[in-house]
C-alpha cells in the first residue's frame, strides 16, 4: 500500500504501520517522523525531499507530460447509506481569500502552517492535496467526470475503511476545456486542507518577493474538487475533549444557556442530541453522568457573532461554553463519540462535549460572508487519499 490519508488524521501509530506497509508509502514524505539528533540540515523535511527525488529517478513516481486533469471516485457508505463522492484534481489559482473567489470557512494553527511551509519549501511540491468544494446545477465538470469513470481505472487502492478509491487521466481536450469552463466563474469553499492553502499562499508570497510573472508554478496548487450538487458529500461532527479541574459544576453552570436533561446511563448520546424542536442541541459526559444540553436562543447572548454563525452548534460551544463560562485548560478533537466516552471514563480527560454536524449550506454561508468557523468545525468524509496525484514545481 503506497497511498495514505491526510497527514493530519495520522497518528504516529497509524504512521508506523504505513511505514511497515511499503518503503514508498507517501507518508513517508508527507508524515515524516521526527528522530533523535535531527538538526536544521538533517531532519524530517529534507528526508521527504530526498526521498521525493529518489522515487522521480526510480520510477516509482511518474510525470505526466500532457496538460490533463484527474478524475476521482469512492463509493462508501456513512450512517447507513451508500454514497459516491466524484471529483476531479487539478491546479487552481492562488489567490488571497477576501480578494477573488476561494474562500475558506475555519480557523487555522500557525505550527501546522510552519510544518507544510517547511515541507513545501524543502521538496517544492504539493504532496497532498487541498480539498475543495464548489456548486454547479448544470455540471458541465462533473459530466467530464462522469464521462471518465465508464473506462477502467488508472489507478485504485483502498482506505483504511475499505472503500475504494479510484483514478482516471482526462486528456481530450474537449473535456479539459468543459471543466475550465464549468469552473470559470464559480466560487470555490476550501472543506479540508485550509494549512496546505494559507501556506501555498505564504510561499507564493516569498518567491514573488523578487518579481514574478504569474505564470510560474508555485502561483497554483493542486485541489481535489467536488460539485455540491452532485450529493456525495458527507461532513461528520467532531467532538470536543476537555481538561478542566471544574467537570463537576459544569451540568450547573450550564443551565444559564441550555435546558438541561440527565441521560441514562445507557443511552447513546448521539442519538440522543439529535435535533428535533430544539434546533441546537449538545451532549455533554462527566463523572457525574450525561446531559442532552439544549440551548435557549434569547437572541441576546451571541450578539457579538456574524448572523452566519449564530445558529452553528459548534460555535456555540465556542462562545458561549468555552469562552463565557468556563475555560478549559486543554480542548482535544476526536472523532469517535465512544472513544470519547471511554477517554472520560478511564479518567483521560475530565468532560466531553459532543455535536451535530455541521451542514454543507453552512459551510457556504459561512464563507461567503468571510466568516470563520472554529478550528475542525467540519469534518468531510471520506478523506481524499494522498498518493495518488501529487504537483511538482
Amino acid at each position: 500500500m503506497v497511498t495514505a490519508t491526510p497527514y493530519d488524521i495520522i497518528s504516529p501509530e497509524m504512521r508506523k504501520a504505513l511505514y511497515l506497509k511499503s518503503l514508498y508509502n507517501i507518508a513517508r514524505i508527507d508524515a515524516g517522523e521526527d528522530l533523535p539528533g535531527d538538526t536544521e540540515d538533517e531532519n524530517k523535511y529534507t528526508r521527504a525531499a530526498e526521498l521525493f527525488q529518489e522515487w522521480l529517478a526510480e520510477g516509482v513516481l511518474k510525470g505526466q507530460d500532457q496538460d490533463c486533469f484527474y478524475a476521482y471516485e469512492t463509493e462508501y457508505v456513512s450512517g447507513g447509506e451508500k454514497k459516491n463522492l466524484r471529483g476531479f484534481f487539478g491546479l487552481v489559482r492562488l489567490e488571497p481569500f477576501g480578494s477573488g473567489s476561494i474562500y475558506p470557512h475555519e480557523a487555522t494553527h500557525s505550527k501546522a502552517r510552519t510544518d507544510r511551509l517547511n515541507l513545501l519549501k524543502a521538496t517544492r511540491a504539493n504532496t497532498s492535496p487541498v480539498f475543495s468544494i464548489y456548486d454547479s446545477p448544470d455540471g458541465g465538470a462533473a459530466r467530464a467526470v462522469d464521462k471518465a469513470v465508464c473506462r477502467p481505472p488508472f489507478l485504485e487502492a483502498p482506505d483504511p475503511d475499505g472503500f475504494k478509491h479510484r483514478l482516471w487521466v482526462i486528456d481530450q481536450p474537449a473535456d479539459i476545456e468543459a471543466i475550465k469552463s464549468d469552473l470559470r466563474d464559480k466560487p470555490v469553499f476550501i472543506a479540508d486542507g485550509h494549512h496546505r492553502y494559507e501556506t501555498a499562499l505564504e510561499n507564493k508570497r516569498q518567491m514573488c518577493e523578487s518579481g514574478c510573472n504569474g505564470d510560474e508554478h508555485y502561483n497554483y496548487v493542486l485541489m481535489f474538487l467536488a460539485n455540491i450538487s452532485g450529493g456525495g458529500l458527507t461532513i461528520l461532527p467532531t467532538h470536543r475533549l476537555v481538561e478542566t479541574g471544574r467537570a463537576n459544576e459544569l451540568p450547573d453552570c450550564l443551565g444559564q444557556y441550555f435546558d438541561i436533561v440527565q441521560l441514562r446511563p445507557d443511552e447513546d448520546i448521539s442519538e440522543a442530541i439529535r435535533p428535533g424542536k430544539d434546533k441546537n442541541v449538545l451532549g455533554l459526559l462527566t463523572g457525574k453522568g450525561k446531559y442532552r444540553l439544549a440551548f435557549r436562543d434569547t437572541g441576546k447572548d451571541l450578539l457579538h457573532v456574524h448572523p452566519s454563525l449564530k445558529r452553528l452548534d459548534v460555535v456555540i460551544l465556542h462562545e458561549l461554553v468555552f469562552k463565557k463560562l468556563f475555560h478549559p485548560d486543554r480542548v482535544v478533537y476526536e472523532m469517535s463519540a465512544p472513544l470519547a466516552e471511554a477517554q472520560v471514563a478511564e479518567g483521560l480527560y475530565q468532560a466531553a462535549f459532543f455535536l451535530n454536524p455541521t451542514g454543507v449550506a453552512d459551510v457556504k454561508e459561512a464563507a461567503l460572508a468571510g466568516q470563520r468557523m472554529p478550528p475542525k468545525s467540519t469534518y468531510f468524509y471520506p478523506k481524499i487519499m494522498t498518493g495518488f496525484v501529487m504537483s511538482r514545481f
